[in-house]
């Protein structure tokens, strides 16, 4: 389970979010700078909060009051980025091997093989980056992030810069994914259709602050 209570100002405007969630998808939903990915960032170590902590099964990622800050290489963290961050000089077997390598064998989760199949990569290992689409792009980013045997996946606009039909490509992988894998997922966007399509659960970001949405 993640749990999240945390606070931060960016400018002059306060964010707060403060929620648990368990397996599947959470869509964390609000237009272009409400602070969607503020909250990420927050959960993931790349922003400190001001306040509150961030636990993962317990356990302490962040806590003001304590002076517990763990490093977001050590939080056991995927994190798919909306501009894809895949190194070009390696293929694409390079770029999921990149993170897979630093897993010990003990501690993996998902087998390269698993991600290669789930994804639909099998065809384009032997591709660079800047030969594919952008469809195909993302999903190479997320396999990468799944191959670093995360213990939650953290997805910011992953199709904010597809268009239509790229975007139309890559919804039905991240259904298998959601159905596949057994993590908490943070979705962040401003599409409705994806939030319909995707997410079990539903948080708005409104005046700063991440609200549960219910039915």
């Amino acid at each position: 389970m993640l749990e999240v209570d945390v606070a931060t100002t960016r400018g002059e405007a306060a964010i707060e979010a403060r929620f648990k969630i368990d397996e599947g998808v959470t869509a964390l939903f609000g237009p272009s700078g409400s602070g969607k990915t503020t909250v990420l960032s927050m959960i993931a170590g790349i922003i400190r909060p001001r306040s509150g902590r961030v636990l993962l099964d317990g356990q302490a990622l962040f806590d003001a009051d304590r002076g517990i800050d763990i490093p977001p290489e050590r939080r056991h963290i995927g994190v798919v980025f909306q501009d894809r961050r895949l190194f070009p000089h390696l293929s694409v077997a390079g770029n999921l091997n990149y993170g897979f390598r630093l897993v010990p064998h003990a501690e993996r989760v998902q087998s390269f093989n698993d991600v290669v199949a789930l994804l639909g990569l099998d065809r384009l290992l032997e591709r660079k980056p800047l030969t594919l689409s952008g469809g195909e792009q993302q999903r190479v980013a997320i396999g990468r992030a799944l191959l670093m045997s995360p213990r939650v996946l953290l997805m910011d606009e992953p199709l904010a810069s597809l268009d239509g039909r790229r975007k139309d490509e890559i919804l039905p992988y991240l259904e298998k994914l959601r159905d596949a894998v057994r993590l908490p997922i943070v979705y962040v966007t401003h599409d409705q259709r994806e939030v319909s399509r995707l997410a079990r659960r539903t948080l708005e970001m409104r005046d700063g602050c991440a609200r549960e949405v219910v039915p």
